[in-house]
């Protein structure tokens, strides 16, 4: 199970929403099935439909 506190403490790289998001995609295409958000991510660009947006880019709905 991917966890998204185990992205943000692996990926020091990633500095905004739409790193995160690029990441959660690349973990997804990497064999992982199940996804839980288990922290709020902490960059100012978070915006409030977060969840949803990982959700999708987690799912393949975002290209």
């Amino acid at each position: 199970m991917l966890k998204l506190s185990d992205i943000l403490v692996s990926r020091k790289d990633i500095d905004d929403f739409s790193g995160l998001q690029l990441a959660v995609k690349e973990a997804a295409q990497s064999g992982e099935r199940f996804f839980r958000m288990d922290v709020k991510p902490p960059y100012p660009d978070t915006p409030e439909d977060w969840e949803d947006r990982l959700e999708a880019a987690f799912s393949g709905l975002v290209r």
